[in-house]
């Protein structure tokens, strides 16, 4: 799994083209400031791993993210564009949810992209180390 975060003082998208058949609006909302904006790239090998331990790395490793950037604010992403190994549809969606009700439980405010879409995006993010970190989890 490859995930490039942001922290974001704004961010906002509107649906652009589906990418998949039975593409899915998960939140309505698409304005967020004071984000970390996750870019999560899934890849076909994290199938060889269970969903529950995946989903744990990448909650922790989003936690660290908004602890060092003190926001409570997490926008999950599925973008399928950092790595030429994709995992499973299912399997990519289940991680998401996962990941957002973990995050939820532990008192994130955390949504999620539509899944399936390219979106057009606007993105303000400020100029300092942590505002942008990349990982292979």
């Amino acid at each position: 799994m490859k995930v490039l975060s942001f922290y974001t003082t704004n961010f906002s998208y509107t649906l652009g083209e589906p990418n998949i058949d039975s593409p899915i609006i998960v939140d309505e909302k698409s304005n967020f400031s004071e984000s970390i904006v996750a870019f999560i790239h899934v890849e076909e090998s994290d199938e060889d791993e269970t969903l529950r331990s995946r989903e744990k790395k990448l909650t922790n490793h989003l936690k660290w993210i908004a602890r060092k950037n003190n926001t409570q604010n997490i926008v999950l992403h599925s973008f399928a564009h950092l790595s030429n190994s994709k995992a499973s549809l299912e399997f990519t969606k289940n991680l998401l949810d996962d990941c957002q009700q973990r995050l939820k439980n532990g008192d994130y405010n955390t949504f999620q992209t539509p899944f399936g879409y390219f979106l057009n995006l606007n993105m303000e993010a400020p100029g300092f180390s942590m505002a942008r970190i990349w990982a292979e989890l």
